[in-house]
Parts: C-alpha cells; sequence; structure tokens
C-alpha cells in the first residue's frame, strides 16, 4: 500500500512567528523525526496570503497577517525544512484552510494503487482538520490518520476538540 504523508504548514509564522504558540514550538523535533523517517509520497502545505492580506474575508475574522507570500513567515520552520532536504516532497500553496485541490494531487500520486494518508501540523483545530475532512470526503474508505503529538492547535483545548471531530468523522487518531 502507498504512504502519503501530508505536512501541513509548519511555517515559521505558525511556529514561533506572528501566530506561533509554544505548543507549536514543541512539536518541531517530533515532526522534523516524522519527515525524516517517512518512506512514501510527502505532500507539504503552505498557507499563502498576499500583501491585502487584511482586506479578504478570513483577514477581516483574523486581524493578524501571516503568512504572507514571500515573507520569512511564509517560509517553513527550519528544522521541517532541514527534514525535507534530500526527500522529494509537493509543495502544496493554498488559500484558505483546506487545499480542494490537494485530494486529486493525492489520487494522482497514488497512480491507481491503494493508499492510506497521515497527516501532520498546524493548527489542528483549523487547517488540519480541515484538509483531513476534505481528503475523507474524497475517499471515503481510505484509511486517513493523524499523528496527535505531531500536531498543535491554537490552544490545547481546541487541539482536543478538533482531535475529538476528526475522530467522529471516522480518522483515525493516534
Amino acid at each position: 500500500m502507498k504512504k502519503v504523508l501530508v505536512v501541513v504548514d509548519m511555517q515559521k509564522d505558525f511556529v514561533d512567528g506572528s501566530l506561533g504558540t509554544k505548543e507549536a514550538v514543541q512539536i518541531v523535533p517530533s515532526v522534523a523525526e516524522k519527515i525524516r523517517a517517512f518512506d512514501g509520497d510527502i505532500f507539504v502545505t503552505y498557507d499563502t496570503h498576499f500583501e491585502n492580506y487584511l482586506e479578504t474575508a478570513e483577514g477581516r475574522k483574523l486581524p493578524v497577517e501571516h503568512c504572507i507570500k514571500g515573507t520569512d513567515g511564509w517560509k517553513l520552520d527550519k528544522d521541517v525544512a532541514a527534514a525535507l532536504e534530500g526527500k522529494a516532497y509537493t509543495p502544496v500553496e493554498k488559500l484558505t484552510f483546506g487545499s480542494v485541490a490537494l485530494p486529486g494531487m493525492i489520487e494522482k500520486a497514488a497512480g491507481g494503487e491503494e493508499f492510506c494518508v497521515e497527516l501532520i501540523g498546524l493548527c489542528t483545530d483549523i487547517c488540519v482538520v480541515s484538509n483531513a475532512l476534505l481528503i475523507k470526503a474524497a475517499f471515503p474508505e481510505v484509511p486517513i490518520a493523524v499523528d496527535s503529538a505531531c500536531c498543535a492547535g491554537v490552544t490545547p483545548e481546541k487541539h482536543e476538540a478538533a482531535l475529538e471531530t476528526m475522530r467522529s468523522c471516522q480518522i483515525d487518531v493516534y
């Protein structure tokens, strides 16, 4: 069975930048180790905004500039980037919480083989859950899992709530 790892938004602004948290910083070593040990197809999502972010629907509800394309905050955390060095991976720029293009990209990479998907990254309660549910909706029979030790939410409580939501939607959480 083909294995797919989706590394969600492990960007500087979410780790230790404008929207960073101590929980996000704490998962970086586990995320880097998971990437180094992974043998399969890797997709890396990038939350991607532009100079007009504060004028967008998201920017009006979350008025904190982050992940502006081309800035340091948009780049991957340095330890995550180092773990990806020498590995083939597919970058996925997404303009909102979930990537509607990602399921099709995963299906294409699978090339007709059976596959399973594991998600890790930030933030559990926003982008991880959004992408996990989009993938589950596209592939209801495919095993989909989330490694909770390699995820962090906006708060620990929201992290736990998102994990429970994913469990309710038949996504394996460990």
